[in-house]
């Protein structure tokens, strides 16, 4: 490992690109640390520390929130956008058909279209965010024009933050919409640790090791299941064409156990905010009947084992979903029919898509259970050991899958360059 470290250095092009990375990076963190006028900060800190909800929102936003700064939203709303998009694929086949066969120049095209739909969702999150905080007296005073004014900024911070995501992306050294997200997770690492270091309790000795068998425990478990995969064997059948064969050969078709990734938290977090976000507006509404339902529903909603509970179902539920959506057993099979490939023992056509599809239901259902107790991981500590954790399952999923990935991508263009050398 050190010796390939090394080479990352020593290859000119390759240190450049992470050097590029890591600039662009600490922009982002400079510009998430610059608060909005008008705060106070002690009325913040208050709210997120009393708010799971608005605690995960801000995990996306990779740390802008919970300041208030000018990339408050961070990339959340692209995040959001891109689902949709990925969504109305499925219900629109000509967007399907502009992103899947008209290859560069439709993926191009169904890009700049998401960039769109992101300014109008920046906008309207930003104006729901701002509207909320100043019901709750976040805002020491806030004009009309100071109201727009950050409507403004925090949609221009998100669209600078979407450009720096791809000029990450192009550099092939990671996604930079995932990275800009690992930035802000890790970040808030150090004072995490100062915090837990002044607040150590030296009788809690037994309790600090059994968590950090729990966070070790984790970590491998997140790495085993992102690159557990189950290798369906086919093989070709030989064909001739002039005077060469084709085919004969057997390869295989890798199923990932997680097919879905951290998507399916995502859209789970998203449906989990929206009645906690509705019931504070409601809670502080003049009429008394709408008041009462507001802290009814909120209520619910704090309650730490029927939010948790809730949470778990959603992500199953929508790990299936999404893996629906990505992956297509009947594609699959025609696909593999046209060339010539088939899964030893089933018939290609419609019965190798309904062996396919029992496959995936049950590798799903291992990788949705596991996503669900990693969602809900913070809540069982929190509940067992009543103690804070302050990157959760969500954030060391995204944590974890960010390092596997970027080191891959390294790796690739390492071993690029030493085919070149040979």
């Amino acid at each position: 490992m050190m010796e390939k470290f090394l080479q990352i250095f020593k290859i000119k092009e390759l240190r450049d690109k992470i050097f590029f990375i890591l600039a662009l990076l600490v922009v982002f963190r400079l510009l998430a640390n610059i608060p909005v006028p008008g705060v106070d900060q002690v009325q913040l800190r208050n709210f997120f520390s009393n708010n799971q909800f608005f605690g995960l929102l801000n995990l996306f936003s990779g740390g802008g929130l919970s300041s208030i700064s000018i990339v408050l939203l961070g990339v959340g709303p692209y995040i959001t956008a891109s689902i949709i998009m990925q969504l109305l694929t499925m219900i629109v086949p000509r967007l399907e058909q502009i992103y899947k066969e008209e290859g560069e120049a439709g993926r191009q095209k169904f890009n700049q279209w998401t960039r769109w739909l992101t300014v109008p969702l920046a906008a309207l999150q930003t104006f729901g965010m701002i509207s909320l905080f100043r019901s709750r007296g976040i805002f020491t005073s806030l004009t009309s024009f100071d109201f727009v004014s950050i409507i403004v900024v925090a949609v221009a911070g998100t669209i600078f933050l979407m450009w720096l995501g791809e000029l990450i992306t192009e550099k092939k050294i990671g996604n930079g919409v995932s990275l800009i997200i690992f930035a802000g997770i890790v970040s808030g690492l150090p004072s995490a640790v100062s915090r837990f270091y002044a607040m150590r309790d030296s009788s809690q000795i037994f309790t600090y090791l059994i968590l950090l068998v729990i966070i070790v425990a984790a970590i491998a478990a997140v790495v085993f299941v992102t690159e557990g995969q189950r290798n369906i064997p086919v093989s070709y059948a030989k064909r001739i064409r002039g005077n060469r064969m084709y085919g004969g050969t057997s390869t295989h078709l890798p199923l990932r156990v997680n097919q879905a990734g951290v998507i399916p938290i995502i859209f789970a977090m998203s449906i989990m905010l929206f009645p906690g976000m509705i019931s504070q507006f409601l809670a502080n509404a003049s009429n008394a009947t709408l008041a009462g339902i507001g802290r009814a529903v909120g209520s619910f909603f704090q309650n730490q084992w029927f939010y948790g509970s809730l949470y778990f179902i959603l992500v199953v539920a929508f790990t299936y979903f999404y893996t629906a959506v990505v992956f297509d057993p009947q594609k699959i099979s025609e696909s593999l029919q046209k060339q010539g490939g088939y899964i030893p023992g089933i018939r290609p056509g419609k019965t190798t898509a309904e062996y396919l599809y029992k496959i995936i239901n049950r590798i799903t259902l291992s990788g949705a259970i596991f996503l669900g107790l990693i969602a809900v991981l913070p809540f069982v500590i929190q509940g067992f050991f009543n103690m804070q954790v302050s990157i959760g399952g969500t954030g060391l999923l995204i944590v974890v899958s960010v390092v596997i990935e970027t080191v891959k991508q390294i790796e690739g263009q390492l071993v690029m360059r030493d085919y070149e050398g040979f």
